[in-house]
């Protein structure tokens, strides 16, 4: 689900100058981007509450690009500003009746002296900020090109190890796979959010043995769509993982959307997607893991007669992803 960020027009020409020397500033690498190492660095001057600057981060970027681009840096200013002010954030915030185009930029503590000694100091060449020289190239260099190709990835498009091993399979291993149809008798070919998807844990047992609970237990809150009870209560997959507020999210509304890893999951069929669902909400530990939860696993025939989906076929394709994760 997308909330509308403020558009550059909402925003006077005199302070898009100010975020704009704000975002050069806060943009360490240069490349048009501020990700999240940036922009906790940069928010931190704030002085907002941790819990603020993360919903700031959440709304801005609504598109869950993982970065913020200039038009999403001026969104999470204002909403800095209004949360200064006094305002709850909420994803609805920008679109409620705020004169946004008048209003000041945000109090940032200690930016004023930064910016004035990044004015000062000389710019240094990327080789000697990089500590290398350009007559020496890394012998792992040569690894996945060729003598006759000097094309190489320009280092202001890679912005964490995640970017990198993204272009490599993208210009490496994915042109392969289509070559020989790897995707057609193995797996399919991956996308952004099997590269961007948090590390994984299923849970797998006989209903009521405390799988739900455990997942309680570590949240030490319940989460939306947790049911416990003496007879078997959890009778869908469900995907518990972090998010901006506390929501459920439908199994066929998962299963096709570009930013979560489960578009496989639709081979299942309808049957399956309508025991499937989504849990999110904000949460510390869900900000490194995700949880999935799992039916009770039936003894015998009723594994096969009481459920009218693929339920070993299923698990089998949510451990490989977990693997892969």
């Amino acid at each position: 689900m997308e909330f509308d960020s403020a558009p550059i027009g909402r925003c006077s020409k005199e302070h898009q100058k100010i975020y704009q020397d704000w975002f050069n500033y806060a943009d360490s690498d240069g490349d048009g981007r501020i990700t999240g190492s940036d922009a906790i660095k940069f928010f931190s001057m704030s002085n907002l509450p941790r819990q603020d600057m993360k919903q700031v981060w959440a709304i801005a970027d609504s598109k869950r690009q993982g970065f913020l681009g200039f038009k999403e840096f001026i969104s999470a200013m204002q909403l800095v500003s209004l949360a200064q002010d006094g305002h709850v954030v909420t994803n609805d915030l920008l679109n409620a009746e705020v004169d946004l185009e008048n209003l000041s930029p945000p109090v940032m503590e200690g930016l004023d002296v930064l910016l004035a000694k990044k004015k000062r100091t000389p710019k240094t060449s990327d080789a000697e900020v990089n500590g290398s020289s350009h007559g020496q190239p890394s012998p792992t260099a040569r690894w996945f090109t060729s003598t006759k190709s000097a094309k190489k990835v320009p280092l202001a498009s890679v912005t964490s190890i995640i970017d990198g091993l993204k272009k490599l399979y993208i210009q490496k291993l994915k042109p392969l796979e289509v070559t020989y149809r790897f995707n057609d008798f193995v797996s399919p070919l991956l996308t952004n959010s099997d590269f961007d998807a948090k590390p994984m844990v299923m849970l797998l047992g006989q209903y009521s043995t405390g799988k739900t609970t455990f997942i309680k237990h570590l949240l030490k809150s319940s989460y939306p769509g947790a049911h416990i009870g003496p007879e078997p209560t959890t009778d869908r997959f469900v995907v518990v993982m972090n998010g901006p507020d506390e929501r459920s999210i439908p199994g066929n509304t998962v299963a096709v959307q570009a930013d979560m890893p489960y578009s496989g999951l639709t081979t299942f069929g309808t049957a399956f997607l309508s025991k499937f669902e989504c849990s999110q909400m904000p949460h510390p530990l869900l900000e490194h893991i995700t949880f999935v939860d799992t039916p009770g696993v039936l003894s015998g025939e009723k594994q096969r007669t009481q459920r009218s989906y693929d339920f070993t076929g299923v698990t089998s394709w949510l451990i490989k992803l977990i693997h892969n994760n």
